[in-house]
């Protein structure tokens, strides 16, 4: 059916005139979290506006170095599938005048395509909702402002962390950042400073799984769009410069029922519910292989390290920031609204990334896993036989032992599927076995301006 032959075309018609839009961007991100697009003009929308783009099957086996596609990845030059928006989420771009943003689903022959990320996550979403579980999520980003002049990269001030001096050296841009936020009806919570010389962090609130995922692809768009009106550049990258704090991208989580939080139990264990715990400790069983896919790439592993607030051990604390899975606790007053996974970034696929954490905490219901004991200390500071009789694991300390684990973890591979599980760690594996010996530099050189 044309656009305009529909009323929901005629509403979208009317959404893209209003906003003088001239090319809606049709977006995809790929198995190395590459945000890509292909662009229709407003003229041309009719021809495209149920059956989207055509974009070539290879793109899912592309990895982060280069445009070519990787051989084990079991595609190649054969093959397209349709990209076709879900025009729920069309937004015009506040930063970007005359143009206008929406997400696509990944189509074979008019099925979902098995390597399609986003639709992975509808169904994670779908295969919680069979368990009557609800999940709510949001992404929160730290992220560096840069001055980049040929070959030196700067930050673009020199503070410490929720200083209000870095808040009057970059009010403009940041200003500008929220606005453009809340414009494509992102709701800002809070923002601060983070630890990192030009360092910051903008929480935004949490919402429905696969909107959540949304949201941090037109977030990294959006900070990285206004900085460089500001002639700034905007980096995700996990680690920059060797003697400064990393960037995460910390996932919350909560169970959710029919508009009722489930985590809450007041005469639960440490006041979480039974399913809560359970959830928790699915995630934790497969963390060691989840972080190939929360935290993905090979610069990931520089920031995950002991006694730098980044969560290297596999294992949970209320309130503890060197945990794993981090529990609030205190500000609520003992009744846990939500918790967090310190062990991801931002060059994770947000729909892989949380896709996974759901099949990994669904594992954990289903099987009533039990969680243990949280840990109330930098467990970095325990002894190796204190840590081995708690059971606290050091995680994996690079993407090559990540990638192992995920290879033998059979509950996150029949979750993605093997199509899906194949090329995506034929893209992480070439991205290893090219960067493995690089040094931070050498890293930075390439990835800086992807994430």
């Amino acid at each position: 059916m044309a656009m305009t032959e529909s009323i929901f075309g005629k509403k979208i018609k009317k959404y893209l005139k209003t906003a003088n839009t001239k090319f809606i961007r049709i977006l995809w991100c790929d198995n190395a979290n590459i945000i890509r697009a292909k662009s229709v003009h407003v003229e041309m929308l009719p021809y495209y506006f149920e059956h989207g783009v055509g974009i070539a099957a290879g793109q899912q086996g592309i990895p982060v170095m280069y445009d070519s596609v990787i051989p084990k990845s079991g595609l190649g030059p054969v093959g397209e599938v349709n990209l076709v928006p879900d025009w729920s989420t069309l937004t015009a771009l506040p930063y970007c005048p005359k143009h206008a943003r929406v997400m696509g689903n990944m189509m074979l022959e008019g099925q979902a395509w098995g390597l399609c990320p986003r639709q992975f996550l509808m169904r994670m979403i779908r295969e919680a909702e069979n368990q009557g579980l609800e999940i709510q999520a949001a992404f929160e980003n730290e992220f560096y402002l840069l001055r980049v002049d040929a070959d030196t990269i700067l930050p673009v001030d020199s503070t410490v962390f929720a200083s209000t001096q870095a808040m009057d050296i970059s009010w403009e841009a940041i200003d500008d950042i929220s606005e453009a936020l809340i414009a494509q009806d992102i709701p800002v919570e809070q923002y601060y400073p983070e630890s990192g010389p030009g360092q910051h962090e903008i929480s935004v609130r949490y919402t429905d799984a696969l909107t959540a995922a949304d949201r941090q692809i037109a977030f990294r768009e959006t900070v990285r769009a206004v900085a460089r009106r500001h002639n700034l550049k905007a980096s995700f990258l996990p680690k920059i410069f060797p003697k400064a704090a990393g960037s995460g991208c910390h996932i919350h989580l909560s169970l959710w029922r029919n508009g009722k939080n489930l985590l809450p139990d007041p005469q639960g264990i440490h006041g979480l519910s039974t399913v809560a715990r359970e959830f928790i400790a699915g995630i934790l069983h497969h963390l060691p292989a989840l972080v190939a896919l929360t935290a993905p790439s090979v610069n990931s592993y520089l920031r995950i390290r002991p006694h730098s607030w980044s969560g290297a051990f596999c294992c949970w604390g209320l309130d503890n920031r060197e945990a794993a899975i981090r529990v609030p606790y205190a500000v609520n007053f003992g009744n846990p609204a939500h918790f967090e996974i310190k062990t991801a970034d931002a060059t994770a696929n947000p729909y892989l990334a949380l896709g996974a954490v759901i099949a990994a905490g669904l594992d954990g219901v289903q099987k009533s896993l039990q969680l243990g004991a949280p840990v109330a200390v930098d467990p970095g500071y325990l002894s190796a036989n204190e840590r081995a009789t708690r059971q606290i694991d050091l995680l994996p300390t690079n993407l090559g032992e990540a990638i192992a684990r995920l290879k033998q973890d059979e509950v996150l591979l029949q979750a993605l599927n093997p199509q899906l599980a194949t090329a995506f760690l034929a893209v992480r594996e070439a991205e290893w076995e090219a960067m493995k010996d690089w040094e931070l530099h050498e890293q930075v050189k390439v990835l800086l301006e992807r994430y």
